[in-house]
């Protein structure tokens, strides 16, 4: 059990340094590659019958949406703004969808966007 905490403690303080030197691009694909990593914790505890700790993984998912979808720029943003915007949208609905049926074809869905998505910001770091 202690072994645990002092690894997580590392992993946070390893994550929190990547943060502080990420760009708003490389930390746009941090928040996604997080959420994808919670949902495949969320696969497994809807396997495993523990709804207490799915409950706490959706939200954190919930949560990470939310943060990106507040983080766009709705006014000068555009259509990838408001495109942006209507993903996530779907992915919070699909997630709660998911919490409710225990139904791990919805996290698949989220999964399959947030991965495109994820895709399309890695393109886009790559331009000159």
């Amino acid at each position: 059990m202690f072994l645990e905490s002092g690894y997580d403690s590392y992993q946070q303080v390893d994550l929190d340094a990547q943060a502080a030197a990420a760009s708003p691009h490389q930390l746009v694909v941090m928040l996604i590659d997080g959420l994808l990593n919670e949902l495949e914790r969320t696969r497994g505890h809807m396997s495993a019958g523990r709804l207490e700790q799915k409950g706490t993984s959706i939200a954190k998912s919930m949560n990470i949406l939310i943060g990106l979808d507040s983080a766009l720029d709705q006014e000068h943003g555009g259509e990838v703004a408001e495109n942006l915007h209507q993903l996530y949208d779907f992915c919070q609905m699909e997630l709660y969808q998911a919490s409710l049926a225990n139904d791990v074809d919805k996290l698949t869905n989220v999964e399959r966007v947030m991965s495109n998505i994820r895709e399309g910001w890695m393109n886009f770091g790559q331009q000159p």
